[in-house]
């Protein structure tokens, strides 16, 4: 099972992960144990940069420099509307919890449902 995730950001298609090591990391950059963030995320109860540095450090785990994902995140997340990248935050904490598997498999279910 895999918990990488797949989007277009930016000006492409990019891979995000996030990876144990960075997981650590963001849980220091936003003081928040990893649970918590994802139950704060999930829950709609987050803060801007829970969004910001989850959409970093994954880009890093997809294989980015830290300056690239950094300006990434500059240009693409720090001034849109919260809408367009709260979203791709939470499916980035999804497949770090779930699995991009099972991500796909709800997806699935949801577009058969209709």
């Amino acid at each position: 099972m895999t918990t990488k995730h797949r989007e277009f950001f930016g000006d492409k298609e990019r891979e995000f992960h996030m990876t144990p090591k960075l997981i650590g990391e963001l849980e220091r950059v936003t003081d928040a144990g990893i649970g918590k963030l994802c139950k704060r995320l999930f829950a709609g109860d987050f803060t801007h940069n829970d969004i910001c540095e989850t959409i970093r450090l994954a880009l890093i785990g997809g294989g980015l420099e830290p300056w690239e994902a950094a300006n990434l995140v500059n240009v693409y997340a720090m001034e849109a509307p919260l809408g367009r990248v709260y979203p791709l935050a939470v499916s980035i904490l999804e497949a770090a919890w779930f699995g991009a598997d099972a991500q796909e498999a709800a997806k699935e279910g949801a577009s058969n449902a209709a």
